[in-house]
């Protein structure tokens, strides 16, 4: 059975890429053609091309197709989810930073308290 790859993608593991990351940024700024983000890097169209459709499958932007132009913008949504995710992730972080400074300063007071 054929298992496929893009279900096991999350925004978040996407959107960490450098050049995605970028496209992102682009984008926040409005709509923009393929042609005008490929402008933007130093790799091939065909490259950013492939980036925008990854984000556009799990969800981080939405194109539109005018004429022969292919539009692209942040979706929303999917945007909040990846914030939510990050969010999430972030602060599962910080409490584990937060535990280890603790158990730090209290060894540390600890040796303090026993040196003669």
């Amino acid at each position: 059975m054929a298992t496929n790859v893009l279900n096991m993608l999350d925004p978040l593991e996407v959107a960490a890429e450098p050049n995605r990351r970028r496209l992102l940024h682009l984008l926040a700024a409005g709509e923009r053609t393929v042609t005008e983000l490929a402008g933007e890097f130093t790799v091939s169209r065909s490259a950013v091309s492939q980036h925008l459709l990854l984000l556009e499958q799990v969800g981080l932007v939405a194109a539109r197709k005018e004429g022969r132009n292919r539009y692209y913008r942040l979706d929303n949504d999917g945007m909040r989810e990846l914030r939510m995710l990050f969010e999430q992730f972030w602060t599962a972080e910080l409490d584990m930073l937060l535990a280890d400074a603790q158990n730090f300063t209290t060894d540390r007071l600890q040796t303090t308290e026993e040196s003669p």
